[in-house]
């Protein structure tokens, strides 16, 4: 099985978030880059699938030329081949990006569609579906873990109810939520390999419609509140009386 996976270069935000002046994205002048959480866990998948089949994983993003930072980072952890579709990421909103992906599954005949179920940076939540309707294959979302089992998909995600299981045919995309395997860390061996990997470049293949996003905005940081239960000792019956109100603890 030869799986694609597709990644996104996102600035590295760990503390507060900043966005530029005019609100339409996030502001990485003072942070690093990387990829998104969802995304490292779909690159495991991947290399999982291809390891399980005996087939390959290839790793694509569509960004500008500094994105082969994090292809090579996908490289050294189990992906094989590498492509990059050098675009201004400003210009193409998610349908753009799913419209190229398409032209270059439809040109390497990829059976298995891998991306993350969102964008760290933006969280447009669109890209895999859009894709997997460009391409007219059904698509899941949400999804923890996955495995082929002869011509099918087999994944597992969370639902309101608890666990969910689902099949469907190959060829297929699914959408990966972090969480559900543990990215592998890469190897010294895996990291030099990487480095000297080469990157297939490609043009986009369609003009940018664009995104059509008004402007993003951060939520103000929750508010929170402490209970002062009172100072050593004489604090346990207070802290009794709290374990039995939250349940913790029962008579």
């Amino acid at each position: 099985m030869d799986v694609l996976v597709c990644i996104k270069r996102v600035p590295d935000v760990s503390g507060e978030v900043l966005l530029t002046e005019d609100g339409l994205s996030v502001d990485a002048r003072h942070v690093g880059f990387t990829m998104s959480p969802h995304e490292e866990c779909a690159v495991e998948l991947a290399t999982q699938i291809a390891e399980a089949t005996g087939g390959s994983a290839t790793v694509l993003t569509v960004g500008p030329a500094d994105s082969v930072e994090q292809l090579r980072n996908a490289l050294a952890v189990g992906c094989s081949l590498a492509i990059l579709v050098e675009a201004d990421t400003e210009r193409y909103g998610p349908a753009d990006v799913a419209a190229v992906i398409a032209d270059v599954v439809r040109q390497r005949s990829f059976d298995l569609v891998l991306l993350g179920n969102d964008a760290a940076d933006t969280g447009d939540f669109q890209v895999p579906v859009r894709l997997a309707y460009a391409l007219d294959r059904p698509v899941l979302t949400n999804i923890s873990r996955c495995e082929v089992a002869g011509e099918q998909v087999i994944a597992t995600g969370d639902g309101p109810e608890g666990t969910e299981v689902f099949e469907v045919p190959l060829p297929a995309v699914v959408a990966v939520m972090e969480g559900g395997v543990a990215p592998r860390y890469p190897s010294i061996t895996g990291r030099m390999k990487a480095k000297k990997a080469p990157v297939e470049t490609l043009q986009p293949s369609v003009e940018p419609r664009g995104n059509g996003r008004v402007r993003l905005k951060v939520p103000p940081p929750r508010q929170g509140t402490v209970q002062v239960l009172g100072n050593g000792a004489g604090a346990a019956p207070a802290v009794v009386d709290l374990l039995f109100e939250l349940g913790v603890v029962t008579k």
